[in-house]
């Protein structure tokens, strides 16, 4: 592991350039830490729904991008099993934040919270993802 915590956030991102649904959508990955990371998306008209409100499919496809960069940039071998989210409230602004942080990582699975606001600090939905280790 002491390899893979020497990888800036460049190569990072080089990395989960193949993750393209989220990095097409405009997914891009902010900060990494241990076992955490943070991905951010500039909020365009493609995001929105008939409504005008920011798609839920937006909330969550960020989510899980963060989700798996914070599970993964270290060492690749964690997936989803399960993902719960709620909504929380609108978006303001015209920026999402989401926060991934391991709660729990044990031999097969591991839990992360996924914490989703705008730029304004208004906290828009929470997300808990089950992973599990492949290797």
């Amino acid at each position: 592991m002491a390899e893979a915590v020497k990888k800036t956030l460049e190569e990072v991102r080089r990395i989960f350039e193949g993750d393209r649904f989220a990095t097409e959508n405009g997914a891009i990955i902010e900060e990494i830490g241990d076992r955490s990371a943070t991905c951010s998306l500039v909020i365009t008209d493609s995001h929105r729904n008939a409504m005008g409100a920011v798609m839920g499919g937006a909330y969550f496809m960020l989510a899980d991008f963060a989700f798996a960069v914070a599970a993964n940039w270290e060492s690749m071998g964690c997936v989803s099993l399960r993902s719960d989210i709620s909504f929380l409230g609108a978006c303001r602004g015209e920026k999402l934040i989401a926060k991934a942080s391991c709660i729990k990582d044990g031999k097969t699975t591991a839990c992360y919270r996924v914490d989703v606001t705008d730029e304004l600090g208004n906290y828009v939905a929470a997300v808990t993802t089950t992973g599990y280790h492949v290797k």
